[in-house]
């Protein structure tokens, strides 16, 4: 098999998600109750009722499909957030734009103080790159937003470059994202090893012709594709020696 070039998810291959939560709460309630009022237990509790309403299920597809490109996304997620947040909290809310602008400083403070880490990966993705695999993102979140993860992980200088929505105005939604990211960096599906914890995103990378391996706890979970399954990045290396 020809060595492959790696697309890494990052929430449930880099990072666990379930630790941000809480890090999460906090930080925003250090950031915003000095600056909006309120205390920073209230606006912790925000936080975490309007993500929730974000998350639920089909909100956070119905807002993809509402946005006509990424750039406009970000702005309604930003304005979105803060506002629920203040109405929760009871402050007033600022002015649209500058309310956009504070929630994008404030995810640029938040980001790289927040520490969930999956055991291993830092160390896996060392090991790959010093054996001489290129790596890329392949993730929902944004360019930026990675290299505050990655950075405070310490491995953004492993990746060639940090692939989100925001670089290929495609959201992680279907096959449509990893033919537009395979695109950006000129790299042919059959060359791609895609490797996330979701096995709709694995599906979709197969769909465009990539190869994909699937993280998740139980190895028993499969695909429609039979896709390979592991339960954590740290055991990537061992599968690509053998297959190579």
């Amino acid at each position: 098999m020809i060595r492959p070039i790696l697309f890494l998810d990052d929430g449930g291959v880099l990072n666990d998600n379930r630790l941000r939560g809480p890090q999460w709460q906090r930080l925003v309630g250090e950031y915003f109750a000095p600056k909006l009022g309120g205390e920073p237990e209230e606006w912790a509790e925000a936080n975490r009722i309007v993500a929730t309403g974000f998350f639920a299920p089909g909100a956070w597809q119905a807002r993809l499909l509402s946005a006509p490109d990424y750039e406009s996304f970000d702005y309604a997620y930003h304005r979105d957030w803060i506002r629920g947040m203040c109405e929760i909290v009871g402050v007033p809310t600022p002015p649209e734009k500058e309310g956009v602008e504070m929630a994008r400083q404030a995810n640029a403070w938040i980001i790289p103080q927040v520490k969930a880490a999956i055991p291993g990966a830092a160390e896996t993705v060392r090991l790959l790159y010093r054996r001489g695999y290129t790596l890329y993102t392949a993730s929902g979140s944004s360019s930026t937003e990675l290299r505050g993860h990655l950075g405070s992980m310490g491995i953004v200088d492993c990746f060639k470059r940090l692939y989100g929505p925001d670089l290929i105005d495609a959201f992680k939604a279907g096959p449509k994202f990893y033919r537009r990211l395979l695109a950006d960096a000129r790299v042919a599906p059959s060359e791609a090893l895609v490797v996330d914890d979701s096995p709709d995103a694995v599906e979709w990378a197969t769909e465009v012709g990539a190869r994909a391996v699937l993280i998740a706890a139980d190895l028993e979970a499969k695909t429609e594709s039979g896709i390979a399954t592991i339960k954590s990045l740290s055991e990537l290396p061992g599968v690509l020696g053998s297959r190579e």
